[in-house]
């Protein structure tokens, strides 16, 4: 619950800075000056820029839930218990001693994305945020592509 309460204020400061940002370029068009009128149009590519980038994560995240939820209903996540460090992240040797499974699994199935998926939290779990991250873009793809398939 806490990350989606940080999304929400991340959104809305996002959502201020555009807004402001949107104001200054709308005053630095209306001087006329041709450096004032360049950097309104750089005030404003910027903040698209943004909010195409935010809406990108927003996206990623809401269809990981999504999996992670799909995937929980199904009785499908990992069983394993990982010792955890105080702030909640899983000990480093605890995600590395159960990466291994996740990977076979992976390699056996590579067209299966609940496969891909436990692969994304056994990463978390080693530390390896970027490569996490690219197997739960590959979960969303397969599980994607099969219930377009269905």
């Amino acid at each position: 619950m806490s990350a989606r309460i940080g999304v929400a204020v991340m959104a809305i400061v996002l959502a201020l800075y555009i807004a402001l940002v949107g104001w200054r370029s709308v005053q630095l068009f209306q001087t006329g000056e041709p450096v004032a009128v360049a950097m309104a149009t750089a005030l404003v590519v910027l903040p698209v820029i943004a909010v195409w980038a935010l809406g990108r994560e927003l996206w990623f995240g809401w269809r990981a839930d999504q999996l992670a939820r799909r995937l929980e209903s199904e009785g499908g996540l990992p069983e394993e218990i990982v010792a955890t460090t105080p702030s909640g992240r899983p000990t480093r040797a605890e995600g590395d001693a159960v990466f291994p499974r996740y990977k076979a699994d992976v390699e056996t199935s590579p067209q299966d994305w609940k496969a891909w998926f436990r692969l994304s939290l056994a990463y978390d779990a080693a530390g390896d945020r970027r490569r996490a991250r690219s197997a739960v873009r590959e979960a969303i793809r397969l599980e994607r592509t099969e219930r377009r398939g269905r």
